[in-house]
């Protein structure tokens, strides 16, 4: 079975972006963090919907 949710420490890991990078797009309402007790867990397809949302890198 495939993760719906994942902690940060593993959301940082998958998407590339950093533990700092995550809070800040929390704050800014971009990513909706969830918890679980003291966890606090980010759903695997909205942390894909907002990397694939991202411009293209030009090269």
């Amino acid at each position: 079975m495939t993760a719906i949710s994942v902690d940060i420490a593993r959301a940082v890991s998958l998407s590339g972006i950093s533990r700092s990078g995550l809070y800040k797009l929390f704050k800014a309402g971009k990513i909706t963090p969830r918890k679980n007790g003291k966890r606090t867990l980010v759903l695997v397809s909205e942390l894909q919907s907002y990397v694939e949302s991202l411009p293209k890198a030009e090269g």
